[in-house]
């Protein structure tokens, strides 16, 4: 992430026929005109500048993906508006046996598919068992399920987990659940069929995708029989520019309602504009400047073409000393973020972690050139360090070619590495080309970062051995690539400590473990910058409350809270939506709810991910 608005982790479009036109002219930074048909009716229009990778909620990463997921699916429980805490959903209440290994979850009646078919507790048993059967099918969310046994519906409103182990974020499974009739024919779930909307299109949460047409747009429309009620607005507009200045021309002539990812100067030109209003929030994000260190899959072979000097803890700390994380909250931020520590932004309070003064790597660039002067990389004539074996100390650096942020990284990070003597190639790249590269291991440093979740294991998960690609490259949803037998073991025992205070101590020694072995630096966790029509749209719900995020969220709240000017805000944060959106990369896309823009195509980079 979101929604990784997102980190595109992957991929920039390309522009199909329907969207060729309009996406050479967001291309010229021209603002993208919704057509008349399309603003009928109360709609919200929002404007992205990532990409979606899936519909299926299986196989679906990318922060803007997920979210549609987050919109059109509903959940057992789902974080809620006011402390992203766990709150019934599609399970009414859920109760854990004396022993915490058998959980039974009471399944709301009365929910209903688009299709008219009802929502039983045999689907969401459909939805945990295929993920425990099919390795695709663990792609999104696998790390929920790795420690169940099994998975049981007796009858139509009860669901019974029996887990390996005690498992503690029981209450909060990150699953979409999908209807079994729809599902259980299809048997690839990397088949191009599950993102027609025949398959993806059945859904039962506040809003149901209407149309999908990669690189162009996906429709979605308000689910007028949702069990919470129907949302405020009719259709939901998701319209995708190639990057936030063109998306910001958009909001000031009126074109979209809302914008997320905004870099500071941005923010700070939008405040106090007639007819707008300005957000910012603490931000569930963080970014990351990842270094491959000899990156491997799941059966240990080792993938990639990244530098083999970077093998050396040496030289990846150093590397860490010379990255001076406060000037880049300071100078690239403009103070609007908090230095990084840990992977748990510190928006969630009690697992986030911060090294203490003996165990931070500090910003010295003597130090740093001590310690490869140590290790026995030599400076040359031409101040460049040579390895013992006489390669020279050369790095490429890759991000996000269309985002200020990671220019203003790559600038800050090439001059600080270029005084301990290695000299650094910037190769910023398409959001695509980012994320093949991060995928397959094809780099040296890496500009990039993940949404996180209010329960630490996912992004704890992300770091596991277990999280790397098959050597085919199926499964995995790793970050780093890191394993560590040290590591796993703390990550196995956060998830099953059931006392808070004991389960946020592994979750921070985990962290330590983590900072400590050097295969990425945490540089920051950015606000969550956004602004949107107040002339239009008079209240979001936003999360957390009362100062949160109206779209970087943990659920639909944003999005299905949204209130148009003149209508009567809902006093009830509980009944209303929550939005996870990110936006991390720069592509032209338009989701739209009932009408049709552009979308641009799904694009993964290492920061448009969930």
């Amino acid at each position: 992430m979101g929604w990784f608005l997102v980190h595109f982790q992957r991929r920039i479009g390309r522009f199909g026929r329907v969207g060729a036109v309009v996406a050479a002219a967001a291309l010229a930074g021209i603002p993208l005109a919704v057509p008349a048909q399309a603003q009928q009716g109360k709609v919200l229009r929002v404007a992205l500048t990532t990409g979606i990778d899936h519909l299926n909620p299986f196989t679906a990463v990318l922060s803007a993906s997920t979210q549609i997921g987050r919109f059109t699916y509903e959940f057992l429980t789902v974080p809620d508006a006011a402390k992203a805490e766990a709150s019934p959903a599609l399970a009414e209440s859920w109760t854990p046996s004396a022993d915490k290994l058998t959980w039974t979850f009471k399944i709301r009646s009365g929910v209903k598919w688009s299709d008219g078919q009802p929502v039983t507790a045999k689907d969401a048993a459909y939805t945990f068992n295929r993920m425990l059967t099919d390795e695709n099918a663990r792609t999104a969310n696998g790390n929920y399920v790795a420690n169940f046994e099994t998975v049981t519906a007796p009858d139509d409103t009860t669901l019974v987990i029996k887990t390996k182990a005690v498992q503690v974020n029981m209450n909060l499974l990150d699953v979409p659940i999908v209807p079994q009739h729809i599902w259980e024919p299809v048997k690839d779930l990397k088949a191009a069929e599950t993102d027609d909307l025949k398959i993806a299109g059945v859904s039962d949460g506040p809003f149901q995708v209407t149309e999908y047409k990669p690189n162009e747009y996906v429709k979605l429309k308000a689910n007028k029989d949702y069990w919470r009620g129907a949302p405020k607005i009719d259709e939901l507009q998701l319209l995708q520019f190639k990057d936030t200045e063109a998306a910001v021309n958009a909001l000031k002539q009126g074109e979209v309602d809302v914008i997320n990812r905004l870099n500071p100067n941005q923010f700070a030109a939008l405040q106090g504009q007639q007819g707008i209003t300005t957000n910012a929030a603490p931000g569930r994000r963080y970014d990351e400047l990842s270094i491959n260190f000899g990156v491997t899959d799941n059966a240990n072979n080792p993938i990639g073409d990244g530098n083999p000097v970077l093998k050396d803890i040496n030289v990846r700390k150093a590397i860490t000393q010379a990255v001076d994380t406060q000037a880049i909250v300071d100078k690239v931020l403009k103070g609007l973020g908090q230095v990084g520590g840990g992977v748990v932004p510190a928006i969630y309070a009690d697992y986030h972690w911060d090294p203490s003064d003996s165990e931070k790597v500090k910003f010295d660039l003597a130090a740093a050139n001590n310690t490869l002067e140590q290790a026995g990389y030599k400076k040359g004539a031409d101040g460049v360090r040579t390895a013992p074996g006489g390669a020279k100390l050369e790095l490429r650096l890759t991000g996000h070619a269309n985002r200020s942020y990671d220019q203003g990284v790559a600038q800050y990070v090439t001059g600080w590495l270029k005084d301990i003597g290695i000299t650094v190639k910037q190769d910023l790249v398409s959001d695509d080309e980012l994320s093949d590269r991060t995928a397959v291991g094809k780099y040296d440093l890496a500009i990039g970062g993940y949404g996180t979740n209010p329960d630490p294991d996912y992004v704890l998960s992300l770091h596991t051995c277990g999280a790397r690609p098959a050597p085919d490259g199926k499964g995995g949803s790793t970050d780093t690539f890191f394993c560590d037998p040290q590591y796993d073991d703390l990550y196995k025992k956060q998830l099953t400590e059931t006392d808070d205070a004991k389960r946020a101590d592994y979750v921070k020694q985990a962290q330590a473990r983590l900072y400590s072995q050097f295969p990425t630096i945490v540089l920051d966790y950015q606000n969550a910058l956004e602004a949107y029509r107040s002339d239009k749209f008079s209240a979001f719900t936003t999360q957390p409350q009362p100062k949160g995020a109206i779209l970087e969220q943990t659920g639909y709240w944003g999005v299905y809270g949204a209130t148009p000017a003149g209508a009567e805000a809902t006093a009830d944060s509980g009944d209303s939506g929550t939005v996870v959106w990110i936006v991390v990369g720069a592509i032209v896309v338009v989701i739209v709810v009932v009408g049709g823009v552009i979308i641009s195509r799904r694009n993964k980079t290492t920061e448009d991910r969930e």
